[in-house]
């Protein structure tokens, strides 16, 4: 009856030890339904809008959201220029860097844009120092300008997770349910 009791008790340590760490790494993702989109159309990422105190942020998001959208095998894909790539230093800076680079796409005639915004980019304060990130993405219409699709979500890690596997975890699956229905 002894052994009884300490195996139930081991197996219920077992069983809350795994929940706790099931809820360490969790995860929010609110998407839009997929649009129609042309399959191998021209792509520009577009300047990511940086809301954290993380500097770069927004810069390293645009590089993975790049990478990310390229391995999905859309067309062509590039970033808008050099020029227009800096994060802003304030917010009404943003809008006009954002213009800029729709301006530049549609001279280019690129089909579709990939817009975003970093809202948490951190290693959470504390013991574990979990890795944390916040995107919200849009694809956007060039030539009018239409969000086509849209998406958030918020993800955390694991205490030896990199910021960066966290965040293009939730890129990734943020880009492929609004690339779910490209043609």
């Amino acid at each position: 009856m002894r052994l009884y009791h300490s195996i139930a008790r081991r197996l219920s340590m077992l069983v809350t030890a795994g929940a706790v760490m099931l809820l360490a790494a969790c995860s929010t993702i609110d998407r839009g339904a997929s649009p129609s989109l042309e399959r191998q159309a021209s792509w520009v990422v577009l300047p990511f809008v940086n809301h954290t105190e993380t500097p770069m942020a927004g810069s390293r998001a645009e590089s993975i959201a790049q990478a990310l959208l390229q391995a999905q095998g859309v067309g062509t894909v590039r970033r808008a220029p050099t020029g227009t790539q800096k994060d802003a230093l304030f917010g009404a800076q943003d809008n006009a860097r954002m213009d800029d680079a729709l301006t530049w796409a549609r001279e280019q005639k690129v089909r579709y844009a990939l817009a975003g915004s970093v809202d948490e980019w951190r290693y959470k304060v504390g013991v574990d120092g979990e890795p944390a990130a916040g995107v919200t993405l849009s694809i956007l219409d060039v030539a009018t300008g239409d969000t086509l699709w849209s998406g958030t979500g918020g993800r955390s890690g694991w205490s030896r997770q990199a910021l960066s596997a966290v965040a293009q975890q939730l890129i990734r699956d943020l880009l492929q349910s609004g690339l779910a229905d490209a043609r």
